[in-house]
């Protein structure tokens, strides 16, 4: 079934917020990884929207998002600003990699405005566990300081969507091209400037107790060793907080896997909703 969809952009302390808003029912909100943009929910607003209200947007510096004035910036504050230009209170967040560190943050920021986790794929801010970097880094060095941005996305797709275990000829070709595609503009936004970013203090590493917010964690089996500390951190220290691996994908489960993913995601919400 076709949901209708609201377009637009809101303007939040020097950038114009592109956002989509899909359905009707409690508001959840969807937020992109660092080498994505809003597009990487695809295969989950529509089917969503038959139950929620959804938002997902671009955040600044990535898709279609425009940054009017470069000055010092959170993630989380934006979304706040963004959440407050819609008149929208209390939301569910869904959050993947640094989508997921920006929901964290806003719930450790807004917790009367947060109703629920998930967290895919999840970084958390100022955790940095040690681990051997990919295979890929020295060529994407190279790459970045040669300015070849096209070869930096291909190398960093590699990273992230295929996975340290698996070539690149494993991921559905749709799935890389679409996440190449939207981490190019992500570089060519970066390099272009869009302000100074403000991390969250004291970090959220050290203050994930305080989160009390049904939180689910989902992983990919095949992910980044330091993703999967991370999302062995969360299961550990939040207070109400429970774990999911998917089985054969990478960072980006949702995308490899959309069915199953939305299945586990629903569940989840569902419980909540009694």
């Amino acid at each position: 079934m076709s949901v209708g969809r609201e377009r637009g952009f809101a303007q939040v302390s020097g950038a114009r917020l592109y956002y989509e808003v899909t359905g009707d029912g409690e508001r959840l909100v969807l937020i992109h990884a660092g080498i994505a943009d809003a597009r990487m929910w695809d295969g989950q607003s529509e089917t969503f929207a038959t139950r929620y209200r959804v938002i997902r947007y671009d955040m600044r510096g990535f898709g279609v998002t425009a940054v009017t004035e470069r000055v010092p910036y959170s993630h989380h504050e934006d979304l706040r600003g963004l959440l407050d230009s819609l008149a929208v209170g209390r939301v569910s967040l869904v959050g993947c990699s640094m989508g997921a560190k920006t929901a964290i943050d806003f719930a450790l920021e807004f917790p009367e405005h947060t109703r629920a986790l998930v967290l895919v794929g999840p970084a958390v801010g100022g955790f940095g566990p040690e681990v051997d970097p990919p295979e890929e880094l020295e060529e994407l060095v190279a790459a970045d300081e040669a300015g070849d941005l096209e070869r930096v996305s291909e190398l960093e797709v590699r990273v992230w969507v295929d996975g340290p275990y698996r070539g690149p000829g494993v991921v559905d070709p749709a799935v890389r091209d679409l996440v190449r595609e939207m981490n190019l503009i992500a570089l060519e936004n970066e390099a272009s400037g869009v302000g100074d970013e403000r991390p969250l203090e004291p970090p959220a590493v050290d203050r994930l107790g305080e989160i009390r917010v049904p939180t689910l964690v989902v992983v990919g089996d095949l992910d980044r060793p330091e993703i999967v500390a991370s999302a062995d951190l969360l299961e550990e220290r939040l207070p109400d907080a429970r774990k999911v691996v998917m089985p054969g994908t990478a960072h980006l489960p949702s995308m490899e896997r959309p069915g199953d993913f939305n299945q586990i995601v629903l569940e989840f919400l569902e419980e909540l909703d009694g």
